[in-house]
């Protein structure tokens, strides 16, 4: 495949995050992002819709031109990844696309680098509530340019949280929550706290996942959660399902839109 298009969200913190990506890896040239990343707090819900609309329209494209719709599964807020794991779901069945789940403390490894090009090694480390912390170490693998996974997405209280064994910089926002208590930090080169999840991270890793064949049927997508909570109580599945609804019919509803004539009589 020679380019790439993706709408991504992110929802999984106090931001709602959308954002468009579009890639020609033959072309030699940056990633074009359009995005939208709002600080709208537990409504993320009342946004995202309209969000993904302005990006779209901003990039020129309708969603039938992307390749697949990626999102931020988690960890993270639980009412933040249903939100988006359903609109993800609803505007990929509206529109017939296939869906790419991405780690969101992966995404701030992701976000490390971005700001710090030269970052190879990043324990992330992000406020849980509950005086907890979820937290992964993760390296940049030079060779498959991307990231590989040293300690896998875990949640324990900040002062469990290991240091990894070579130099490493921190990202997240634990480090602000718990201050000494997240000791690792102590030992770091840096401590990004501004590498948060967001959409424009999240269809980075997005794009790479899809061109190795990672994308999967919208009915398969699922948030990841970490909390000991081993399954989704009924009325949060019922909340996937509204929202992958409502997606969908936002999705139908503009498709049928751009099918009517710009002009003229109507037909009887």
């Amino acid at each position: 495949m020679s380019s790439i298009t993706l709408l991504a969200l992110d929802t999984s913190t106090e931001f709602c995050s959308v954002a468009v990506y579009r890639h020609d890896p033959a072309s030699g040239t940056p990633a074009l992002v359009v995005e939208r990343h709002l600080d709208t707090g537990p409504v993320s819900s009342t946004h995202i819709l309209p969000a993904a609309r302005d990006v779209l329209r901003e990039a020129g494209i309708t969603l039938a031109e992307c390749n697949a719709i990626a999102f931020g599964a988690g960890p993270g807020s639980f009412t933040g990844l249903r939100t988006a794991c359903g609109v993800a779901q609803g505007l990929a069945f509206g529109a017939g696309l296939p869906v790419v789940p991405v780690g969101t403390l992966l995404a701030c490894a992701e976000a490390a680098r971005a700001l710090h090009a030269d970052t190879q090694r990043v324990l992330v480390a992000l406020d849980a509530r509950m005086n907890e912390a979820y937290w992964a170490d993760y390296v940049w693998d030079t060779a498959a340019g991307d990231w590989r996974e040293v300690q896998p997405p875990s949640l324990d209280a900040a002062e469990q949280v290991c240091a990894p064994d070579a130099a490493f910089v921190v990202a997240g926002n634990a480090a602000v929550a718990f201050g000494d208590r997240l000791q690792a930090s102590a030992q770091a080169q840096a401590v990004l706290a501004d590498a948060m999840p967001r959409a424009r991270y999240v269809a980075a890793l997005a794009a790479r996942a899809f061109v190795r064949g990672e994308a999967i049927p919208a009915d398969q997508a699922m948030p990841v959660y970490i909390r000991n909570k081993v399954a989704q109580t009924t009325a949060e599945r019922e909340a996937i399902k509204q929202a992958a609804a409502k997606a969908a019919e936002a999705t139908q509803a503009e498709q049928a839109e751009r099918a009517k004539p710009a002009n003229g009589p109507e037909v009887r």
